[in-house]
């Protein structure tokens, strides 16, 4: 298990979440349950957890793992951004804290075989859901060219966004895109050698935008920024690890904004030496924490 996954920011993120027996908490991205088994053990013996997730192969795996823990444990395939509903639903008034996870395990980079990474060739799919209508394939196949700019621009942050996108509409004239290759390979051409960065691979960006806009993750990331203060308790904490700017600003923005909130992090806790020399995925990690003002309802 922990082969698959490391979770980041394991120690800081349970110091602030601060779980207690008897509490009420919400892991929106379970994942392969790292952190909601951390959750469960210090929350014991009564405490409970709604764990989130609308990856089934990820929820298999943590059903499993977190068998031992009864029905402490209530399991929802569905994103985050439903909790006000779910929670509804189960006469569930306010919890004690809310965690959001928004990286990929290295079981969705290394194992899934849906697209997620650029190394080797694999089906683009990037769903995290199979429910879900439109693969990668379906975005790059049908949008148009101002559309895809548009996409690597704005969720990628990619400076090279037209030309790439012009690249992709000239080759998806001659074969439609199927695999993660035939993209790599056309954004290899499409930016040229002077502009490729050092430290990433050319592709990373193009990848991150589309998998953000297969997925809706900052339309998801936002309803749960809005919703998630009204769902917290008096003292509840509200727990945030982002892996990218665009997720990171909206976080801030939001905690900063919202009067019910009192913002615990002035700066973003990152990982340590210790951790980046075991898990080296967490080193764009960054953990928010706010906190719902006592007193408020």
């Amino acid at each position: 298990m922990e082969e698959l996954h490391q979770s980041v920011l394991l120690a800081e993120t349970m110091e602030w979440l601060a779980p207690r027996d008897g509490g009420i908490y919400v892991d929106g991205n379970l994942g392969l349950g790292g952190h909601s088994a951390k959750i469960l053990e210090a929350s014991a013996p009564h405490g409970r957890l709604l764990a989130f997730d609308w990856d089934a192969a990820a929820m298999a795996i943590a059903q499993e793992r977190l068998a031992g823990f009864g029905d402490r444990v209530h399991f929802v395939r569905q994103n985050f951004a439903a909790v006000k509903d779910v929670l509804a639903e189960l006469g569930i008034d306010k919890v004690n804290g809310l965690l959001l996870d928004l990286g990929l395990s290295s079981l969705q980079l290394d194992e899934s075989g849906r697209g997620f990474t650029f190394k080797g060739s694999e089906p683009l799919d990037m769903r995290m859901d199979d429910r879900g209508e439109r693969t990668a394939a379906d975005l790059l196949n049908r949008a148009d060219q101002d559309e895809l700019a548009d996409i690597f621009y704005y969720y990628g942050e990619e400076r090279q966004a037209r030309p790439i996108a012009a690249s992709i509409v000239e080759a998806r004239r001659k074969e439609p895109f199927v695999t993660t290759a035939q993209l790599v390979k056309v954004v290899e051409w499409a930016v040229p050698k002077r502009f490729h960065p050092k430290k990433i691979h050319v592709a990373t960006k193009v990848f991150q935008a589309l998998r953000i806009a297969v997925n809706r993750e900052l339309e998801n990331l936002a309803q749960i920024l809005t919703d998630g203060a009204d769902l917290l308790a008096p003292g509840g904490r509200f727990c945030v690890i982002s892996f990218h700017s665009l997720e990171d600003r909206l976080v801030k923005r939001a905690f900063a904004d919202n009067p019910k909130l009192q913002v615990l992090t002035r700066k973003p806790i990152i990982a340590g030496v210790d951790e980046l020399a075991v898990n080296p995925r967490a080193r764009s990690a960054k953990l928010r924490v706010a906190e719902m003002v006592r007193g408020e309802q």
